[in-house]
C-alpha cells in the first residue's frame, strides 16, 4: 500500500471540484470517484463505464458525520455497524437525503454508503470535503480493478485522473446491507459476513436474510436496491467456466480440444496442476484472504492471454473460520457470476 502523495490528493480534488473523474483505490477494488452531488459530473461516470441507468452507485464518505450528508435517518443499527466496522469494507443501504441527486440512487429511494479503509481513499475524500460516488473503476459488467494499471488498460487520461496506491488489500467488493427493513438484509456478498454484523447488532445471524441474486434479469427497468446485484457481472472478456476438483479430466479434454484448433485455455487453481504448452496455468495462495486479493488481477492475466476458455477451479466452500467463511461465500458469489458451470 503506497502512502498518498499530498500534492497528489491536492490536485485530484481540485479535479474533482472542476467535475473531473478520479479513480482512487479503496481496500476492496478502485473505485471511479466524482462529487456525488454534481449531477453532471456523476452522469459522466454512467457513461464512461456503460453502467446501465437502473444500477445505483455507493457513496463513499469519511465517516458518520458525511454520511449523514446523504442519507435522510441513521439508525441505531448504523450507528452501532458505522462504530464498529468503519472504515471498512461494509456498504449501508438507508433512505436517501432529499440533495441527493436522484441519478445517483438510480432514482430509487435509498442511498448506498460506505467509509473505506484505504488512506488514499480518504486523504482524497477529506482534502476534497464532500461524499464522493466510487463504482468499481472499469467497464460495467467487467473484471473489477485492483491495482492502477487495470484502470489505466480500461480508460485514457483524458478520460481521468487515476491515484496509485498499490494493490488493494481485500479485492473483493464490500458487503452490502440493507438497514432499511427488520432484520436487515445482505443484497452483496463481501468479506463482512452476517456473523459479524449480527455480532455487532446483537442479534442472531440467521435473522440476518441474505438476498444475494441469482437470476437478476440483465437490463432491470426498475431501480436497484444495490450495485452488484447482476446476475451476469466481474467477468472477463474470454469465456469462463467453473469447475469442481473431480472435473480436472473434462478441462483437460477442453484444452486438447483447444490445441487442436490451434488454441490455448488458461486455467485458475489452488491446487497443484500442469498442462503441457501452450496453456497457461495461474496458481492462486489456497488461504482465503490472500486468494480473494488476487483473485481479480489473476483474471485479468488470464484474459489478456487470449484464451479460448479460462477455467476456474472451484475454491473452499467454506470454512471453520467465520470470517474466512465469509470471504469463501463472497469469491463463490463473484466466480458464480463471472463463469458458467463447466
Amino acid at each position: 500500500m503506497l502512502t498518498p502523495d499530498p500534492d497528489d490528493i491536492r490536485r485530484a480534488a481540485d479535479h474533482l471540484r472542476r467535475g473531473g473523474l478520479v479513480a482512487f483505490p479503496t481496500e476492496t477494488v478502485y473505485g471511479l470517484g466524482a462529487d456525488a452531488f454534481n449531477e453532471a459530473a456523476v452522469r459522466r461516470v454512467f457513461q464512461l463505464k456503460g453502467r446501465p441507468a437502473s444500477n445505483p452507485l455507493i457513496v463513499h464518505v469519511t465517516g458518520r458525520d458525511m454520511a449523514r450528508r446523504v442519507v435522510s435517518s441513521w439508525p441505531d443499527a448504523a450507528e452501532a455497524l458505522s462504530r464498529a466496522l468503519w472504515p471498512g469494507p461494509l456498504t449501508l443501504v438507508l433512505p436517501k437525503a432529499d440533495a441527493l441527486p436522484p441519478i445517483v440512487t438510480a432514482g430509487g429511494h435509498t442511498a448506498a454508503v460506505r467509509a473505506p479503509d484505504h488512506p488514499v481513499a480518504l486523504s482524497l475524500l477529506f482534502e476534497f470535503n464532500g461524499p464522493l460516488v466510487g463504482p468499481s473503476a472499469n467497464p460495467s459488467g467487467r473484471v473489477s480493478p485492483t491495482r492502477a494499471e487495470h484502470v489505466r488498460e480500461s480508460f485514457t487520461p483524458e478520460d481521468i485522473l487515476v491515484l496509485d496506491g498499490g494493490p488493494c488489500a481485500a479485492g473483493i467488493e464490500s458487503t452490502v446491507l440493507d438497514l432499511t427493513t427488520d432484520p436487515p438484509r445482505i443484497l452483496r456478498r463481501g468479506v463482512i459476513g452476517a456473523r459479524q454484523i449480527a455480532a455487532v447488532l446483537g442479534i442472531s445471524p440467521d435473522r440476518i436474510e441474505d438476498r444475494t441474486p441469482t437470476a437478476q434479469r440483465e437490463q432491470p427497468t426498475s431501480p436497484l436496491p444495490s450495485p452488484g446485484m447482476l446476475a451476469s457481472h466481474y467477468a472477463p472478456h474470454a469465456p469462463a467456466v467453473l469447475f469442481d476438483p473431480v472435473q480436472w479430466p473434462q478441462v483437460e479434454q477442453l484444452a486438447a480440444q483447444a490445441r487442436a484448433a490451434g488454441r490455448h485455455i488458461a486455467v485458475l487453481t489452488h491446487e497443484r496442476r500442469t498442462l503441457p504448452e501452450p496453456h497457461a496455468v495461474l496458481t492462486l495462495p489456497p488461504a482465503a484472504h490472500t486468494y480473494a486479493s488476487m483473485l481479480y488481477d489473476a483474471l485479468r492475466r488470464a484474459d489478456s492471454l487470449v484464451p479460448a476458455t479460462i477455467a476456474v477451479e472451484r475454491p473452499p466452500l467454506t470454512s471453520d473460520d467465520p470470517v474466512d467463511a465469509s470471504i469463501w461465500e463472497a469469491v463463490h458469489d463473484r466466480l458464480t457470476r463471472a463463469t458458467r458451470p463447466l
